[in-house]
C-alpha cells in the first residue's frame, strides 16, 4: 500500500475554497480566483479612492471587507486623513512619557468660533463645479475631481503644515453632501452641544443661506450630557453669531443624571427612541421656516400617537406602528440631480440631516422616526451611503455620512470630540493628557501612582504624565499585556478616550465669558424649558448630587463594555430590560469582578 502524502490545513482550506467556486461557478484554481478578488477589490479602492494627494500621504480608515457580489463597495465612503509621520507620533509619545500634567482653569475650556474656523486662513470646503444636462458623466466626475484638487492646492497654500485640523480627503463623501444640500428644503445642521463650535463651520452656514437660499436648523444634540445653564449659554451665542439660525435643543436619552465626574452609562429606556426630547420643537421651526406651504399636520399627529404610544407607565404599544418607506439612491440618479431652486416639490418637506462623525445624526434621525431604521454607533463614518426616509407623506428625511470640515483647532480635542476611530489611533496618549488637564481625572477615577501602594495621599502629591494615567487605569481595570503580562497602556488610554467620547468623562466647552457670567445663566428664566427637555428635575439632582458625595464614583466600565468600535458599540439602543433579561440568562463571570479590581473604589 502506497506511503499517504501529508495533507496539511492549509491545503484542505484551499481544496475547500476551489469546491465553492464551482460550486459557484467560478472558473480557475482557488489562488488565481483569490488573486482576481484581490485586483478587483484594489480597482474598486482605485476608483473610489479619488482624493489622493500629491503633496500629502492619505491615510484610509475603517477598512471593510468587500461584498462578495462586487455590486456595493462598503469603502467607498470611509474616513480619508492626513498621514502623519512616525517622528511626530513618537514626539508626541515621549511628551506624554514626561510632561507632567497641570490642572488648567475653567476659563480655558472657553472658545470662540472664530479660533476654530480664522476667516483669514480659508477655511472653506469644496464646492461642486457648475455642470449642465449635456455633459457626460465621465466628464462631470473629472470636473469634480479637479475641482477638489484646486480646493486643497489653495487650502494648503494658506496654511503651514501641521497646523489644520484632521479634515476629509475623501471626494466620494463630499459628493454626498453636495446632493443633500441641492435635495434638501432645509438643512438639519446637528452639533454636540459638549463642543458645537467645532462641528459649526461658518462657511457652511453663509452658504446654505446664501446662494442656496435656505434655512438652516441648529440641532444642538445630547443635551443630557451637559449641566442646563452651559446648554442654554451655548443656545444663546449661537443665534447671536448667527442670527439666521433656527436654534433647538435635543436629547435622545431624557431623564439621565447628570455628574461633574464620572457619569453613569447611558441606557436607552422602555419606550426606546420615541422618549427622545425635541421632535416637538424641530417640527415647529419647520412649521416656522415653511409657513403654510407645507401641510405638517401629519407630523404633528404623528409626535401625538407616538407620545400616547408610550403608555402612561412609559410602556411602548405596539399598535398602530406605521411603516416607514426608505429609499436608496444609486449613484447615477445622484450625480445628475437637478440643482432645481424649486421649494417643497409636490407638498412634500425634505430635511437634510448633516453634521460631523459622531454627532449622533442617526440617532436624531431615529428619534424622528419614532423607531430605529438606522443602526448606531460611536465609530466614526459609520453612515456609509446616502438614503432617505419618509417621515409622513409630507416629510422626507435624507441621511448624510459624517463630514469634517477643515479648521485649526487641536487634534487632540478634536480625537477627544470622536471624529477618529479610537482604535486606530497610533498614540493615544497626548489625548488622554489633553483630557486629564481639563477634568478633575483624580477624583472620577480614583487612580493609584502606578508601583505605589494605595495611600490616600499618593494621588494627589504624584506628579502625574498622561503615561502614569493610563498605566494606572490599566492596573485598576486588569488590562494586562498577552505575552508578558504587563500593564496594557495602550488599551487603557483606548478605555479613557471611549469614556470621554460617551460622556462619562464630562468635557464641555464653554462660550466666551461664561466663567464670569454663569450666575446670571443659573438664573436665567429659560433654564426651566432646558431641565424639562433634559427630563431631569431639581430634587432629583440633589439627590443624586448627595448619594454621589457618599458612594464611591460609578462603574467605569460595565462587563459588556468593548474594547472594540463596533456597530451598536454605545448601547445607544439597547434599554435597561434588555440589557438586564440578557445577563440573567447566562453566568459570566469576570476573574477581575472576583478580585474586586473591577470597580472604583
Amino acid at each position: 500500500m502506497p506511503r499517504r502524502k501529508p495533507f496539511s490545513n492549509k491545503q484542505k482550506k484551499k481544496q475547500l475554497q476551489v469546491k465553492r467556486e464551482r460550486k459557484r461557478g467560478d472558473t480557475g484554481s482557488g489562488q488565481t480566483s483569490r488573486s482576481a478578488s484581490a485586483e478587483r477589490g484594489v480597482r474598486r479602492d482605485r476608483q473610489s479612492d479619488t482624493s489622493d494627494s500629491e503633496t500629502t500621504d492619505i491615510k484610509r480608515i475603517n477598512q471593510q471587507p468587500g461584498s462578495r457580489d462586487g455590486r456595493y463597495d462598503p469603502n467607498r465612503f470611509r474616513l480619508h486623513f492626513e498621514k502623519e509621520s512616525k517622528e511626530e507620533v513618537e514626539k508626541r509619545k515621549k511628551t506624554a512619557q514626561e510632561k507632567i500634567l497641570q490642572p488648567l482653569p475653567e476659563s480655558e475650556l472657553e472658545m470662540d468660533v472664530s479660533q476654530v474656523f480664522p476667516e483669514e486662513q480659508g477655511l472653506d470646503f469644496p464646492r461642486r463645479p457648475s455642470w449642465h444636462y449635456e455633459m457626460r458623466r465621465e466628464e462631470l466626475l473629472r470636473k469634480e475631481e479637479t475641482s477638489f484638487q484646486q480646493f486643497r492646492q489653495a487650502l494648503y497654500s494658506k496654511n503651514a503644515p501641521g497646523t489644520l485640523s484632521h479634515f476629509e480627503h475623501n471626494l466620494e463623501t463630499w459628493r454626498q453632501l453636495w446632493r443633500v444640500l441641492e435635495m434638501s428644503d432645509v438643512i438639519l445642521l446637528i452639533v454636540d452641544i459638549r463642543h458645537p463650535v467645532l462641528q459649526f463651520p461658518p462657511a457652511l452656514y453663509h452658504y446654505i443661506t446664501g446662494p442656496q437660499k435656505k434655512q438652516v436648523i441648529l440641532v444642538l444634540n445630547k443635551v443630557d450630557l451637559c449641566p442646563a445653564p452651559l446648554v442654554l449659554a451655548w443656545k444663546h451665542y449661537m443665534v447671536k453669531h448667527f442670527p439666521q439660525l433656527h436654534c433647538v435643543c435635543f436629547t435622545s436619552h431624557p431623564g439621565q443624571p447628570y455628574n461633574t465626574l464620572l457619569q453613569k452609562r447611558r441606557t436607552r429606556r422602555k419606550g426606546g427612541w420615541s422618549r427622545a426630547g425635541g421632535p416637538i420643537h424641530i417640527m415647529r421651526a419647520c412649521q416656522e421656516i415653511t409657513a403654510g406651504k407645507v401641510d405638517l399636520s401629519s407630523w404633528e399627529k404623528k409626535i401625538q400617537r407616538d407620545a400616547v404610544a408610550m403608555g402612561t407607565e412609559g410602556d411602548w404599544l405596539d399598535d398602530g406602528v406605521e411603516t416607514v418607506v426608505m429609499e436608496h439612491h444609486s449613484d447615477v440618479a445622484m450625480e445628475m440631480n437637478s440643482p432645481t431652486q424649486e421649494r417643497y416639490k409636490d407638498g412634500v418637506l425634505t430635511l437634510g440631516c448633516v453634521g460631523f462623525p459622531n454627532v449622533g445624526k442617526s440617532s436624531v434621525l431615529n428619534s424622528l422616526v419614532g423607531r430605529k431604521v438606522v443602526s448606531v454607533s460611536r465609530t466614526p463614518g459609520h453612515t456609509k451611503y446616502f438614503q432617505t426616509y419618509y417621515l409622513t407623506p409630507t416629510v422626507k428625511l435624507c441621511d448624510c455620512p459624517g463630514l469634517v470640515f477643515p479648521s485649526r483647532v487641536d487634534r487632540q480635542l478634536q480625537i477627544l470630540a470622536g471624529i477618529y476611530p479610537v482604535s486606530q489611533l497610533q498614540e493615544p496618549y497626548s489625548s488622554v493628557g489633553y483630557l486629564c488637564e481639563r477634568t478633575p481625572f483624580l477624583s472620577a477615577l480614583k487612580l493609584t501612582p502606578p508601583g505605589q501602594s494605595a495611600d490616600p495621599q499618593a494621588p494627589e502629591t504624584h506628579a502625574w504624565t498622561a503615561w502614569d494615567v493610563c498605566e494606572a487605569w490599566a492596573e485598576k481595570r486588569g488590562y494586562k499585556t498577552a505575552k508578558a503580562a504587563r500593564n496594557d497602556v495602550y488599551r487603557a488610554a483606548n478605555s479613557l478616550l471611549r469614556l470621554a467620547m460617551d460622556g462619562r468623562l464630562s468635557l464641555c466647552l464653554r462660550p466666551p465669558g461664561y466663567t464670569q457670567g454663569k450666575d446670571q445663566w443659573e438664573s436665567h428664566p429659560e433654564l426651566a424649558e432646558i431641565v424639562a427637555l433634559q427630563g431631569r428635575r431639581p430634587e432629583e439632582e440633589e439627590e443624586e448630587r448627595d448619594e454621589e458625595e457618599g458612594e464611591s464614583s460609578s462603574e467605569p466600565e460595565d462587563e459588556d463594555d468593548r474594547d472594540d468600535d463596533e456597530e451598536d458599540g454605545d448601547g445607544d439602543d439597547e434599554d435597561e430590560s434588555v440589557r438586564s433579561d440578557r445577563k440573567d440568562k447566562g453566568l459570566v463571570m469576570n476573574m477581575f469582578g472576583v478580585l474586586g479590581e473591577n470597580e472604583c473604589e
